[in-house]
């Protein structure tokens, strides 16, 4: 066997409407099924979702508030009011500042934005900037990607005799600001028929509303603040997202073209994983670091030679954060490991230290999910304040926006959603916040939810996977959150190859199928299997499919994120050298190696493992030993077969390794006929004495060797027909005939001939079969005994 990183989770499907959209769409089997699975099940819905047929966005005046917001936003302008865009300093923020900013010039308002600094004004509105509005001026604030919980900041704007919009996404607490109107899909009683948009989605919103059409010409920088942000590509997001992708290819926009250049990809066709890895951290590197406002900057410039500049820097800024991270990553994984180690005691871990920036808090929470797959809270202490700021990333099963409401109480300042959120509390109730989130995780997660999980769209074959299937697949772009990429599962196939590539030999490359039909796959950081997988087995692997393009050829493929054997396997190391190195490449504590022979293990210098080492011989024959879920390396060759058919009937090992050292040769040595029995018998009848001394000349004779007349000898002896008395070998008289397997050393010489030729000499497939039957006859006997 070899078990899987995650579980895997793969989605149950209704066969007959995946055959229905198969046969009325005229798709493929993979893409029906991946449709169905995704909950799309009639033809007009699946035309929709994949050909985006009359897909248009809804009408904004369908969101709470949005009449307040765009009367009052008139008014300022005909009236020439200041209007203050007062943003976030994240992808979305920095965005939904853009789209916002385009929007007003358009209008030709009087306008400025203000984006918080994260470290010194932190997360959301501040009374501090509401009165510096004031000062400069500023009677209307529209808050964008933020708002929603400022309760008190509301209070202040009114007491300043500033009109307030807030316009967020995030979820409302209980306690709603009084704003003169707040925009937000997720406010109870909005009845907007879509809740998953970004903050840039509801400024895109307010920016329709206002210019009353559509604003096409702002879809790349909303699409960017879409994917960044991780909200669910369906719906309204996904036209933002798809029209969106389009527009950023030909965008005439400075800084969007410096930004593409800086990235590289200038002269790619774009897509969602550009945005996701490539456009997205750059525009949070700004804000994570410094002042988010570069990156406002660089997305309205007018000019050229400025928007190469601000790239620039801000690509530098990407590349500080990257350092920084992992050095902080590095440190918080040693805080976990020292003094929050998983368990049952810390199924969420919340770490805190002096010093860590809050700017990159989430990205190391999401590393520490990645190895510990815990729900996970990172927080930067500030000693003078006597605060700590954090991030919180989640699994699935632990809501933490739920969980965190729960401890409102000692929670200031949080906000976020289910798998995400961030947070101000003092230092001290950092002690009561871990005690508290991890009852509630032990009330809610199972031992089981904290095994990573793995979503399988689809299981399918080998012949499914055809260029045209996968380009119906990819129709189904732009992935994203509750749109994923498909992970489809090919269950116990066959490889043609499987072997090491890269120049640390690190990765994998691996063929499924057969000759005639097979499909290549290649798995990053997977090189171990290839010492974990014997070639004859049937593997079951997931991944995502793709198109290999070169040198004009164009090929499926397979990226493979996990590999499993479901079967037992048999690692054939009959004949090897280096025994020792090997063994180091199995894991200690899941192996048992076992030996016939005492003298076996002095030879192979086996002290290292003594505690692996399990001896049998007759006087132990009936270990107890559980073999399930084992390792096991069978050293040497047993004396009979019956040895290991015992020890197998302990259960049913997820490995054998064979070695089967043997010293003699039993199979290549003859085994004397009867004939050769009876012309010794005879012989020595006629000389009555013979001296075992004159076997070599014997053997010369008769062209045998000097061990076969030794060994004749001992089996008339074991059968009583002679007396060897100082080698002299003397005929007994009156002896009754007895058959010669009644001698012990001819059938262990019999049994030892056939066991090297079943267990030595045969092929790797015979040796399997023979192991299968003796497993399958072990586990029938089991299971019939229950």
């Amino acid at each position: 066997m070899l078990q899987p990183k995650t579980r895997w989770n793969v989605v149950e499907t209704d066969l007959e409407a995946s055959k229905r959209l198969q046969s009325e769409l005229g798709v493929s089997s993979i893409a029906a099924t991946l449709l169905v699975n995704r909950g799309i099940t009639s033809v007009k819905e699946a035309e929709r979702f994949l050909y985006k047929k009359d897909l248009s966005f809804h009408d904004p005046f369908l969101m709470d508030g949005m009449e307040e917001a765009v009367h009052r936003i008139h008014r300022a302008i005909e009236n020439n009011e200041k209007i203050l865009i007062y943003g976030d300093y994240d992808a979305d923020g920095v965005s939904s500042t853009s789209v916002m900013v385009y929007t007003l010039k358009e209008l030709n308002a009087t306008f400025d934005y203000y984006i918080p600094n994260r470290f010194t004004e932190g997360y959301g509105p501040n009374e501090q900037a509401f009165r510096w509005a004031k000062e400069e001026g500023f009677s209307l604030i529209i808050t964008v990607d933020t708002g929603i919980s400022g309760v008190h900041e509301a209070e202040v704007a009114k007491e300043l005799e500033i009109d307030l919009i807030i316009t967020d996404h995030h979820e409302p607490p209980p306690v709603l600001p009084d704003a003169y109107a707040t925009i937000n899909p997720k406010k109870p009683g909005c009845t907007y028929p879509f809740k998953g948009l970004a903050g840039v989605g509801v400024a895109f919103k307010l920016s329709h509303a206002l210019l009353g059409k559509a604003p096409y010409h702002l879809l790349e920088i909303a699409a960017m603040g879409t994917i960044a942000d991780l909200v669910p590509l369906i719906d309204e997001n996904r036209l933002i997202a798809d029209e969106g992708i389009k527009s950023l290819g030909r965008s005439t926009k400075k800084g969007v073209k410096a930004l593409l250049a800086q990235c590289g990809i200038e002269d790619q066709e774009i897509n969602a994983d550009h945005i996701g890895f490539a456009i997205g951290p750059r525009l949070n590197a700004a804000g994570r670091l410094d002042s988010a406002v570069p990156a406002v900057q660089l997305l309205t410039t007018e000019d050229a030679d400025e928007a190469k500049y601000i790239a620039e820097e801000i690509d530098t800024m990407n590349k500080e954060r990257k350092q920084l991270v992992n050095e902080m990553t590095k440190e918080a994984i040693e805080e976990v490991e020292n003094f929050y180690p998983p368990g049952d005691n810390n199924r969420v871990l919340v770490i805190a230290k002096e010093g860590w920036n809050p700017g990159v808090i989430g990205i190391v929470a999401s590393r520490l999910v990645e190895r510990f797959y815990r729900p996970t809270i990172v927080l930067s202490i500030d000693n003078e304040k006597g605060t700590a700021k954090g991030s919180a990333r989640s699994i699935e099963g632990f809501d933490m926006f739920e969980n965190l409401s729960i401890c409102r109480d000692i929670l200031p300042h949080f906000g976020g959603h289910p798998m995400a959120a961030g947070m101000t509390l003092n230092v001290d109730d950092l002690d009561d916040l871990r005690e508290r989130l991890n009852g509630l995780a032990k009330e809610k997660l199972t031992d089981n939810d904290l095994i990573p999980l793995t979503r399988v769209d689809l299981e399918c074959k080998v012949e499914d996977v055809t260029l045209e299937s996968i380009e119906e697949l990819n129709m189904l772009a732009p992935f994203g959150v509750s749109n994923p990429k498909p992970v489809v599962l090919l269950k116990d196939v066959n490889m043609t190859q499987l072997k090491r590539i890269g120049s640390e030999a690190n990765h994998l490359k691996i063929a499924l199928g057969n000759q005639s039909w097979a499909l290549d796959g290649v798995g990053f950081h997977f090189g171990y299997v290839f010492e974990e997988v014997t070639p004859q087995s049937k593997v079951s692997v997931i991944g995502e499919l793709s198109i290999n393009e070169w040198n004009g050829h164009r090929k499926p493929q397979i990226f493979v994120q996990d590999i499993a054997v479901d079967e037992w396997q048999l690692f054939d190391y009959r004949g090897i050298r280096d025994l020792k190195k090997r063994l180091e490449m199995i894991p200690k504590d899941k192996l048992s190696i076992v030996a016939f022979r005492e003298n076996t293990i002095k030879k192979f210098d086996l002290q290292d493992w003594e505690t692996n080492l399990i001896e049998i011989n007759d006087d132990n024959r009936n270990t107890k030993t559980d073999l399930s879920n084992q390792y096991v390396l069978f050293l040497d060759l047993p004396y009979h077969e019956d040895q290991i058919k015992t020890f197998l009937g302990t259960g049913v090992p997820e490995r054998a390794y064979v070695v089967f050292h043997h010293e003699e040769d039993h199979f290549f040595t003859t085994i004397p006929s009867r004939d050769h029995f009876k012309w010794y018998y005879a012989f020595l009848l006629k000389r009555k004495r013979f001296d075992l001394k004159q076997s070599e000349q014997l053997a010369k004779h008769k062209g045998w060797s000097k061990e076969t007349i030794h060994f004749m000898s001992k089996v008339f002896l074991e059968l009583e027909f002679v007396t060897i008395e100082n080698g002299q070998v003397s005929v007994n008289p009156n002896v009754a005939k007895r058959d010669l397997t009644k001698s012990e050393t001819y059938r262990r010489k019999q049994d030892q001939a056939r066991l090297e030729n079943d267990l030595c000499y045969s092929s790797y497939h015979t040796l399997k079969e023979w192991f299968d039957q003796i497993i399958n006859c072990s586990t029938s006997i089991e299971e019939a005994l229950k």
